[in-house]
């Protein structure tokens, strides 16, 4: 404390000897070299060798982001890590660094060292850096990708469609192009919708009685045996299905439906006409008459020419998988529907497609969701199902 109070009593008294200017010569080039330090420390924090110096990042997102356009391209330009990932800005770029701190923390004590933790927290970190890009705008982004410098002329019509929009909306980029570097986190957990999950949950307490109307709650393999050891093709979500009979944790289905007479009638519809398919039988069992009552037959599709045929076929499949209602399939389906594509722009009203047009048109946009299989295969159906040939009134 001694040395303490003399150091302080030598700082507080006035210069003698050294003047007044080279005080201020000697701070300003102290200042100089403490900034010029510091920033080129700073700098290097962003160069993209410091970035991978771990092999949490080495080994995991750098290995994703080297089969992707930011990665090569014709033009050559490519993005490293800190382009995307620190603000251009100063302030916020300090600030982005004091946030990263936390980064050190992990990396000492194994937060993600492995690849199954850094598959566990992927969606975490995914969307923190969501929530910033949406803050922001896609700052980082519009550093190289700016409305004001796209030529629409140039773009796909597709592209042009989605673009021009979001132009206009000054959109955050990040709402549509979400894993155009990196490998998309999955949202629904182990690839599962937990709202589907429930329902089919359900499902399995559902009291099953012959003679009676239910739905599948999810895609079911359907057998030729009791066993369930002859597999004979899948049932699809939200298909209608009377019980004939049921044994052991077996239950015999009939599925009514429409199949197309040109081929080997493999696929069956939910009704005449319309391509919303119920089931995917094996070849064999498309063409066994034993299994397949044929009820009406040459019925001619005037808007193709081709010839349907109304059956119903009786196989075999799991119990537990069957709702007494689809309204509850249906709410899912609408629900997920409307949070997957409202992200991008305004999801079109399920009533503005009829069924033949809908499963192109949703080819066109899922592939900007991560939607589970079965999810997409629900949500296609509900808005088949609900598309202008089944709403009154609708165009």
């Amino acid at each position: 404390m001694k040395i303490i109070a003399i150091l302080w009593n030598t700082l507080k008294k006035p210069p003698v000897h050294i003047s007044l200017g080279v005080i201020i010569i000697v701070s300003f080039l102290a200042g100089i070299v403490f900034w010029g330090g510091f920033n080129t420390a700073m700098e290097y924090t962003n160069t993209e060798k410091f970035c991978v110096s771990c092999h949490e990042m080495e080994d995991n997102v750098y290995q994703e982001l080297q089969s992707t356009v930011h990665w090569s391209n014709r033009t050559g330009v490519r993005a490293i890590c800190s382009d995307c990932h620190v603000p251009h800005d100063w302030t916020a770029k300090i600030a982005r660094k004091m946030q990263a701190s936390k980064e050190v923390w992990g990396a000492i004590f194994g937060t993600i060292d492995t690849p199954e933790k850094f598959e566990a927290k992927r969606l975490e970190l995914a969307q923190h850096e969501w929530s910033r890009f949406k803050a922001n705008g896609s700052l980082e982004c519009r550093s190289c990708h700016d409305y004001n410098s796209m030529d629409w002329d140039k773009m796909s019509d597709e592209a042009r469609r989605f673009m021009e929009p979001a132009a206009e909306r000054d959109q955050s980029c990040v709402d549509c192009h979400k894993g155009i570097a990196h490998k998309l986190p999955d949202q629904m957990g182990s690839t599962k919708d937990p709202m589907l999950a429930r329902l089919v949950r359900e499902a399995t307490s559902v009291s099953l009685d012959e003679g009676q109307q239910y739905y599948s709650a999810k895609s079911v393999d359907l057998f030729t045996d009791s066993e369930l050891t002859e597999r004979a093709g899948v049932l699809q979500v939200a298909t209608e299905v009377n019980i004939i009979e049921t044994r052991g944790d077996s239950v015999r289905l009939e599925i009514p439906a429409w199949r197309k007479e040109k081929g080997f009638g493999r696929v069956l519809y939910e009704d005449f006409g319309q391509n919303i398919s119920s089931a995917v039988l094996d070849k064999e069992v498309a063409q066994n008459d034993s299994l397949i009552e044929v009820r009406e037959t040459e019925v001619v599709d005037d808007m193709t020419g081709l010839p349907w045929g109304n059956v119903d076929v009786t196989l075999w499949a799991e119990k537990g998988a069957y709702l007494e209602s689809r309204d509850a399939l249906w709410e899912t389906a609408g629900q997920t529907y409307r949070d997957a594509c409202s992200v991008c722009h305004t999801e079109p009203a399920p009533e503005h497609f009829d069924a033949n047009t809908w499963p192109a048109m949703f080819s066109g946009m899922v592939g900007f969701t991560n939607l589970s299989a079965g999810t997409q295969e629900l949500v296609l159906k509900y808005l088949q199902m609900h598309s202008s040939d089944y709403v009154e009134g609708a165009h």
